[in-house]
């Protein structure tokens, strides 16, 4: 090497007297020299020289933040909900390219049909997401990160209104970029709206008692019967997308987000008994 670290640099090191950037430079340039690091074992204090070792080997072992994340950090959000955010299984590549693919091929459905009620389709599969998007996010049986989730110093309820929140975002924003693709269906395309909110906010509310897996489970059937039975009585709109229906859904999302609140404390049992 060229340059090497100046010895009163190396005394101001070794005394913890260093200031940045000279000491992320020295920092850096004794990983690789042998000759600085040999004239700061003589001019260096033992004691504080491994403290300083010690000090620069968590620097480089600590895990840096991937892109969303240090995005989060940048708008405020403290660094452990930051990384709980972004630990979120469903905000990853793979399940939002799924996600849009879905909405894709309904919103492409809709354009090719000769139906001009509504996207039937379209408002059938949209609000299943964001459900299906809170399940696979919270849970020993499908969150990979669950167990280190769950020994964070955390309410177990917050835990879940932190990944729900998340899930929302992101589900409710692909499903909006989906609606602005069918302008001619006007506001019969924001149908799927409060259907979403209404099934999410109840499979929330059964979680506590059934689990991550069987209370969305059974929410999603129950829709998926209730679409089927609609189909059944020939009408041109579906019930749950006619006012009467968007009615009974606000009602539905506003009882079980009361529910969800009675129950709150629930979710630390449920995790203490998963753990």
């Amino acid at each position: 090497m060229t340059w090497h670290v100046a010895e009163e640099d190396l005394r101001a090191y070794a005394q913890g007297e260093l200031a940045p950037p000279l000491l992320w430079s020295a920092d850096t340039h004794l990983v690789a020299c042998a000759r600085c690091r040999a004239v700061l074992a003589e001019v260096g204090d033992p004691v504080g020289l491994d403290a300083g070792w010690e000090r620069l080997d968590a620097e480089l072992d600590a895990p840096r933040p991937r892109l969303f994340e240090s995005l989060l950090l940048r708008l405020g959000v403290a660094d452990h909900t930051a990384r709980l955010l972004a630990a979120t299984p469903v905000l990853r590549r793979s399940w939002l390219g799924a996600v849009a693919a879905v909405l894709v091929m309904s919103v492409a459905a809709a354009h090719t049909t000769q139906a001009t009620a509504a996207p039937t389709l379209f408002l059938a599969l949209a609000p299943l997401l964001p459900l299906a998007g809170v399940a696979l996010s919270y849970g020993p049986a499908l969150d990979p990160t669950y167990e280190m989730a769950v020994v964070a110093p955390v309410h177990g309820f917050r835990l879940l209104m932190i990944r729900t929140v998340a899930v929302l975002v992101a589900g409710l924003g692909l499903n909006g970029l989906a609606t602005l693709a069918l302008p001619g269906f006007g506001l019969h395309a924001l149908a799927w709206l409060l259907p979403a909110l209404a099934l999410t906010a109840t499979g929330l509310a059964l979680t506590a008692r059934l689990g991550p897996v069987l209370a969305p489970s059974l929410v999603g059937g129950a829709w998926v019967a209730l679409l089927l039975a609609a189909r059944a009585q020939g009408a041109g709109t579906l019930v749950p997308f006619t006012a009467a229906g968007q009615g009974v859904a606000a009602a539905v999302a506003a009882l079980a987000g009361g529910l969800l609140f009675l129950v709150r404390d629930r979710f630390d049992r449920f995790q203490g008994s998963a753990v």
